[in-house]
Protein backbone atom coordinates (compact mmCIF):
# COMPACT_ATOMS: atom_id res chain seq x y z
CA UNK A 1 0.00 0.00 0.00
CA UNK A 2 1.25 3.43 -0.91
CA UNK A 3 1.54 6.00 1.63
CA UNK A 4 -1.71 8.05 2.26
CA UNK A 5 -2.10 11.46 0.11
CA UNK A 6 -2.00 14.51 1.92
CA UNK A 7 -4.66 17.07 0.84
CA UNK A 8 -4.52 20.96 2.35
CA UNK A 9 -7.76 22.94 2.29
CA UNK A 10 -6.80 26.51 2.71
CA UNK A 11 -8.38 29.88 2.17
CA UNK A 12 -8.92 32.89 3.86
CA UNK A 13 -11.26 33.01 6.79
CA UNK A 14 -14.86 33.07 5.67
CA UNK A 15 -14.28 31.39 2.66
CA UNK A 16 -15.94 28.47 3.51
CA UNK A 17 -13.10 25.92 4.31
CA UNK A 18 -14.84 24.25 7.25
CA UNK A 19 -18.14 23.80 5.68
CA UNK A 20 -16.66 21.91 2.43
CA UNK A 21 -14.04 20.00 4.78
CA UNK A 22 -16.97 19.14 6.78
CA UNK A 23 -19.00 17.96 3.69
CA UNK A 24 -16.13 16.43 1.81
CA UNK A 25 -15.45 13.85 5.10
CA UNK A 26 -19.27 13.25 5.16
CA UNK A 27 -18.91 12.14 1.32
CA UNK A 28 -15.83 9.94 1.33
CA UNK A 29 -14.88 7.41 4.20
CA UNK A 30 -11.25 7.16 2.90
CA UNK A 31 -10.39 10.65 4.15
CA UNK A 32 -9.39 11.55 7.54
CA UNK A 33 -9.52 14.86 8.95
CA UNK A 34 -6.73 15.97 10.98
CA UNK A 35 -8.19 18.09 14.12
CA UNK A 36 -6.59 21.22 14.06
CA UNK A 37 -5.28 22.49 17.98
CA UNK A 38 -5.83 26.01 19.05
CA UNK A 39 -4.91 28.23 21.86
CA UNK A 40 -8.08 30.38 21.19
CA UNK A 41 -11.15 30.33 23.04
CA UNK A 42 -14.17 28.40 21.95
CA UNK A 43 -17.04 30.54 19.96
CA UNK A 44 -20.20 30.53 21.35
CA UNK A 45 -22.29 28.04 19.81
CA UNK A 46 -18.99 26.27 18.20
CA UNK A 47 -19.09 22.24 18.63
CA UNK A 48 -16.68 21.23 21.06
CA UNK A 49 -14.54 19.10 18.14
CA UNK A 50 -14.23 21.89 16.43
CA UNK A 51 -10.58 22.22 17.69
CA UNK A 52 -8.84 20.35 20.10
CA UNK A 53 -9.02 23.39 22.47
CA UNK A 54 -5.98 23.35 24.11
CA UNK A 55 -4.06 26.12 27.01
CA UNK A 56 -1.03 27.98 25.43
CA UNK A 57 1.51 26.04 27.91
CA UNK A 58 -0.29 22.51 26.64
CA UNK A 59 0.43 23.67 22.80
CA UNK A 60 3.94 24.82 23.72
CA UNK A 61 4.82 21.22 25.47
CA UNK A 62 3.67 19.48 22.49
CA UNK A 63 5.56 22.06 20.02
CA UNK A 64 8.66 21.18 21.54
CA UNK A 65 7.93 17.36 21.51
CA UNK A 66 7.75 17.95 18.02
CA UNK A 67 3.90 17.22 17.84
CA UNK A 68 2.72 18.70 15.05
CA UNK A 69 3.32 18.44 11.65
CA UNK A 70 2.64 22.21 10.77
CA UNK A 71 1.77 25.31 13.77
CA UNK A 72 1.78 29.06 13.47
CA UNK A 73 0.30 32.10 15.64
CA UNK A 74 -2.46 34.75 14.29
CA UNK A 75 -3.99 37.00 16.04
CA UNK A 76 -2.29 36.37 18.92
CA UNK A 77 -3.56 32.24 19.40
CA UNK A 78 -1.42 28.89 18.35
CA UNK A 79 -2.97 26.94 15.83
CA UNK A 80 -1.43 23.53 14.66
CA UNK A 81 -1.61 20.34 13.30
CA UNK A 82 -0.93 17.70 15.00
CA UNK A 83 1.34 14.57 13.11
CA UNK A 84 -1.49 12.39 11.82
CA UNK A 85 -2.42 8.96 13.19
CA UNK A 86 -3.91 7.69 10.51
CA UNK A 87 -5.29 3.98 8.91
CA UNK A 88 -2.97 3.56 6.22
CA UNK A 89 -5.83 3.26 3.80
CA UNK A 90 -7.07 6.77 4.65
CA UNK A 91 -6.00 9.67 2.31
CA UNK A 92 -5.46 12.85 5.06
CA UNK A 93 -7.29 15.84 4.94
CA UNK A 94 -5.73 19.24 6.32
CA UNK A 95 -7.79 22.63 7.04
CA UNK A 96 -5.16 24.75 7.73
CA UNK A 97 -4.58 28.98 6.84
CA UNK A 98 -1.48 29.65 3.69
CA UNK A 99 1.13 29.59 6.08
CA UNK A 100 0.40 26.75 7.72
CA UNK A 101 -0.08 25.08 4.35
CA UNK A 102 3.57 26.33 2.96
CA UNK A 103 5.01 24.25 6.28
CA UNK A 104 3.48 21.15 5.10
CA UNK A 105 3.98 21.79 1.13
CA UNK A 106 7.59 22.46 2.30
CA UNK A 107 8.36 19.14 4.66
CA UNK A 108 5.63 17.12 2.11
CA UNK A 109 6.37 17.96 -1.77
CA UNK A 110 3.53 15.49 -2.71
CA UNK A 111 0.55 17.11 -0.68
CA UNK A 112 -2.03 18.63 -2.66
CA UNK A 113 -3.31 22.39 -1.97
CA UNK A 114 -7.10 23.22 -2.58
CA UNK A 115 -7.37 26.96 -2.00
CA UNK A 116 -11.11 27.67 -1.19
CA UNK A 117 -11.82 31.47 -2.16
CA UNK A 118 -15.06 33.50 -0.84
CA UNK A 119 -17.53 35.01 -3.64
CA UNK A 120 -17.01 38.54 -2.82
CA UNK A 121 -15.17 40.45 -0.11
CA UNK A 122 -18.79 41.06 1.13
CA UNK A 123 -19.63 37.61 1.53
CA UNK A 124 -16.54 36.94 3.10
CA UNK A 125 -17.19 39.79 6.06
CA UNK A 126 -21.14 38.26 6.53
CA UNK A 127 -19.83 34.90 6.94
CA UNK A 128 -16.83 36.31 9.59
CA UNK A 129 -19.83 38.24 11.40
CA UNK A 130 -22.14 35.52 11.00
CA UNK A 131 -19.98 32.98 12.96
CA UNK A 132 -19.19 35.45 15.86
CA UNK A 133 -15.92 36.65 15.07
CA UNK A 134 -15.03 39.96 16.96
CA UNK A 135 -15.28 43.11 14.68
CA UNK A 136 -11.25 43.79 14.76
CA UNK A 137 -10.75 40.00 14.01
CA UNK A 138 -13.24 40.37 10.82
CA UNK A 139 -11.49 44.05 9.90
CA UNK A 140 -7.67 41.86 9.82
CA UNK A 141 -9.00 38.92 8.50
CA UNK A 142 -10.52 40.91 5.55
CA UNK A 143 -7.40 42.90 5.18
CA UNK A 144 -4.86 39.80 5.10
CA UNK A 145 -7.17 38.37 2.54
CA UNK A 146 -6.17 39.76 -0.27
CA UNK A 147 -2.27 38.98 0.37
CA UNK A 148 -3.97 35.47 1.14
CA UNK A 149 -5.79 34.89 -2.37
CA UNK A 150 -2.94 35.88 -4.30
CA UNK A 151 -0.27 33.76 -2.37
CA UNK A 152 -2.58 31.36 -2.70
CA UNK A 153 -3.42 31.46 -5.94
CA UNK A 154 0.67 30.64 -6.37
CA UNK A 155 0.96 28.10 -3.86
CA UNK A 156 -2.75 26.06 -4.86
CA UNK A 157 -2.62 22.89 -6.98
CA UNK A 158 -6.51 23.89 -7.53
CA UNK A 159 -8.36 26.74 -6.89
CA UNK A 160 -12.34 26.95 -6.76
CA UNK A 161 -14.85 29.81 -5.91
CA UNK A 162 -16.80 28.71 -2.86
CA UNK A 163 -19.98 30.94 -4.32
CA UNK A 164 -21.85 27.53 -5.11
CA UNK A 165 -21.71 25.15 -2.42
CA UNK A 166 -22.78 21.59 -4.09
CA UNK A 167 -20.13 22.57 -7.54
CA UNK A 168 -17.55 23.71 -5.15
CA UNK A 169 -17.76 20.12 -3.46
CA UNK A 170 -18.37 18.34 -6.66
CA UNK A 171 -14.99 20.13 -8.30
CA UNK A 172 -12.97 19.01 -4.88
CA UNK A 173 -14.40 15.55 -5.23
CA UNK A 174 -13.37 15.78 -9.02
CA UNK A 175 -9.64 17.01 -8.06
CA UNK A 176 -9.18 14.22 -5.42
CA UNK A 177 -10.41 11.81 -7.55
CA UNK A 178 -7.89 12.48 -10.46
CA UNK A 179 -5.12 13.05 -7.86
CA UNK A 180 -5.86 9.19 -6.37
CA UNK A 181 -6.45 8.20 -10.41
CA UNK A 182 -2.74 9.65 -11.67
CA UNK A 183 -1.16 7.21 -8.73
CA UNK A 184 -2.50 4.01 -10.33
Amino acid sequence: MSDPLIFIVSGPGGAGKGTIVDELMARDSSLWLSKSWTTRAQREGEPDDAYVFASRQAFEERIEAGGFLEWTEFLGNLYGSPLPEVDEACDIVLEIELNGARQVKSAHPEARVVFVRPPSREEQQRRLQGRGDPDHHVVERLRKAEDEEREGAVLADFVVVNDDFERAIAEIQAFIGAVRDSRR
